[in-house]
């Protein structure tokens, strides 16, 4: 089963920046849509942004211009920019993928997440 595996959480200030990444681990056949959610603390997961294989975005209002997501097919990796970051976005963020591995077994992955905290 392919593994994920998200980097680049971390400490930022408010109104500043940071750049998360998602590897994969193991062999990949082909990866379909690739995603990323948060999940802070007394709310419900959210939604971020998602990418298809040809490159189609779509963004939850709440990141609509401020996050950018992107993808590396040659490097079955995903990433996500994230600018102008407020405290309420403090939250483990987390990768998720739709990916046709080894004998074209299909699975939902899910990254293991990583914290990302607004603050001053």
């Amino acid at each position: 089963q392919v593994q994920l595996m998200e980097s680049g959480g971390g400490l930022a200030q408010p109104g500043g920046s940071l750049r998360l990444a998602c590897a994969t681990v193991g062999y990949v056949f082909r990866i379909n849509d690739m995603a990323w959610y948060r999940h802070a603390p007394g709310k419900e997961r959210e939604l971020l942004a998602s990418i298809s294989r040809t490159g189609r975005t779509k963004y939850a209002d709440s990141v609509k211009g401020r996050f950018t997501i992107s993808r590396d097919n040659t490097r079955n990796m995903a990433y996500l920019e994230m600018k102008s970051l407020k405290p309420e976005e403090t939250a483990v963020y987390y990768c998720n993928a739709d990916i046709i591995g080894s004998g074209y077994s299909r699975d939902d992955s899910w990254g293991r997440g990583t914290q990302v905290t607004i603050s001053s």
